[in-house]
This record gives C-alpha cells, structure tokens and sequence, in this order.
C-alpha cells in the first residue's frame, strides 16, 4: 500500500494507525502547493479532490477521506483492537467520534488557516472551536481515550488536528485534560516515529 502524505496535515492519523498496526506500506510526499509527489507524479491524477490522505491499496484502487481509511486499515487487523467491530453499538460511537472531530475539530480549525479571513471573524470561529474543546474536555475527564481506556484510530485524528493549535497560539491550559490527552498520544512510540518520519 502506498500512502500519500503532507507534513502537519491530516494524513498523520493514518501515518500513525498504520505504524500503530504493523502493516507494510510507503509513504510517498505531497507538495499541497504544486500537487505533485515526491517522485513528480500528478497528485491530482491519484486524487482528483488534491488533498492528503490518499491510500493507494495493493489492486491500484485509491481510498480518500481520512476518516474513512483509518477505519479501513483498523479492520485489517482486528486483532490490535484499534477500532470496535463492524455491526457493533460501539463501532458506532466511534463513527460519532470521527464525524466530530472531522466536522467541529477539523473543520473549525480550517478557517484559521485562512489568511483572507479578518482576524474578528476569526474570531467567532475561535469562540465555537473553544466550545467544541469544552466537550472534549469533559469526555477526556472520565477516560483516558475517546472510547475509554483503550487507544484507537479516533484518538488518533484528535491528536492530529489538536496539533494544529500550535500554528495560531492556542493554549490547551484551559483545558487540562485535552492538554494531558495530547502528551499522553505524544509519547506513543509509534506516534513519534510517524511525526519523525513526516519531519524528515
């Protein structure tokens, strides 16, 4: 399998799920700006939509939509309990996670990024996320992940986007279990050699 990856994008969930499962694959780099690979290949023609993530699956199909594929690399390996059964109520909640994540975290933090956006308007986007964060705050006081004491591919993609708080100087301070969430992801092994490897 190959997966396409920019660094400090999205593509680092199922960088780290995919390390987190053992499974072969290469990453191959996108540059956002001229959609092209790190071997001059057409991103655009891999993906139309030209964004990260990408899974190029061993019969030449192509997934899309981070939230999709990381459920798809879960269910490859069972056995390592990254995502619940298919079927089951808490496969469920765990699709409520990642539609959370994707359109309140992900999704809210996009306009940020915006250097069109008037800094008042920015403004409003800020107040919403920062309500968004008080939920997560609340969830992560009862457990240590997002679908209680065990680490799966949801926790994977919070811990990703939250890293995007560092580009606009956002201080989790107000949100100590959100804050603690995001060193306990850090210190995974498997976590850190996915964002050493996007570094490189």
């Amino acid at each position: 399998m190959k997966l396409y990856y920019a660094p400090r994008t999205c593509s680092l969930s199922p960088h780290i799920v995919m390390l987190e499962l053992g499974l072969p694959f290469e990453a191959v780099r996108v540059d956002n700006r001229t959609k092209l690979t790190e071997h001059g290949d057409d991103f655009l023609a891999i993906n139309p939509k030209g964004y990260v993530a990408a899974l190029e699956l061993d019969n030449g199909e192509v997934l899309t939509e981070g939230t999709a594929i990381v459920q798809y690399l879960a269910d490859l390996r069972p056995e390592v309990g990254l995502a619940p059964a298919n079927g089951t109520l808490q496969r469920v909640r765990l699709q409520e996670w990642l539609n959370f994540i994707s359109g309140e975290i992900h999704a809210g933090m996009s306009p940020l990024f915006n250097a069109a956006i008037p800094e008042e308007v920015k403004a409003i986007f800020r107040a919403r996320l920062f309500k968004r964060f008080d939920y997560l705050e609340a969830a992560l006081g009862q457990a240590d992940y997002l679908l209680g004491d065990r680490f799966g591919v949801a926790d994977a993609y919070l811990f990703t986007v939250l890293g995007w708080v560092d580009f606009f100087a956002i201080d989790l301070a107000p949100w100590p279990a959100l804050a603690a969430f995001r060193a306990r992801i850090a210190a995974r092994p498997q976590v850190q050699a996915a964002v050493r490897a996007e570094a490189a």
